[in-house]
């Protein structure tokens, strides 16, 4: 797919998850679980161990409709590792210039960290496919609507302190999606399914009360 295609399927649901654990073999239970219920796009963070290779597991054995990307990519070194572990997409929690050009390099979409407007309009001229906004809980959803007004061009990912309840309100606030860890892959399989299911269905709500 092409970078565009990529970001679209991508931020489809409103969502993605952000995949974080302490082993390899939990970060693909728990990206199985997502999956599982019905989520569509997440992220492993390379603070997992060997989170490449839990990437390319799963790159492997999920359909074309899923799409796995890599976190906390910090460096065009770890761009290139993880583009060539088959990571779709690649997120930091930083704006650090070489990422995105790594990314694009190779055709994959790159979602910098912001936390100022001037950061985001840096990120934008700079290519950024999406805005992560983080952290979030620095900030709050009508802190996003004042700087939309003045950037309405900016598709912004807020990220670190969403919940399933705080997420409708960032989207009606005009994120494009949210970025969620903890706060969606905590607990037992059935509680993760649930919640997960839940979030879907709040998001799918809140962009039709904005969009009405």
């Amino acid at each position: 797919m092409y970078r565009w295609q990529i970001t679209r399927a991508a931020l489809a649901q409103r969502v993605f998850a952000i995949v974080r654990a302490d082993s390899y073999e939990k970060a693909t239970a728990t990206a199985d679980i997502l999956l599982g219920a019905g989520l569509t796009s997440l992220e492993i963070s390379l603070t997992t161990p060997y989170a490449l290779d839990a990437i390319s597991t799963l790159r492997r054995e999920t359909g074309q409709e899923t799409v796995i990307g890599a976190g906390t990519v910090l460096d065009g070194a770890a761009a290139r590792q993880a583009v060539d572990a088959g990571a779709q997409f690649l997120v930091s929690p930083s704006l650090h210039e070489e990422v995105i050009r790594t990314g694009h390099r190779y055709g994959v979409p790159v979602f910098p960290g912001v936390a100022t407007p001037t950061e985001m309009v840096r990120a934008l001229e700079a290519g950024a496919d999406g805005l992560k906004l983080f952290p979030a809980s620095a900030h709050g959803p009508r802190w996003l609507r004042d700087v939309r007004a003045a950037l309405p061009q900016a598709p912004v990912l807020p990220t670190g302190g969403i919940t399933v309840k705080t997420a409708p309100e960032w989207i009606a606030a005009g994120a494009v999606a949210c970025g969620m860890g903890s706060a969606l892959t905590e607990g037992d399989r059935e509680t993760v399914a649930k919640r997960a299911t839940d979030l879907l269905q709040r998001l799918e709500d809140a962009a039709a009360a904005a969009q009405a």
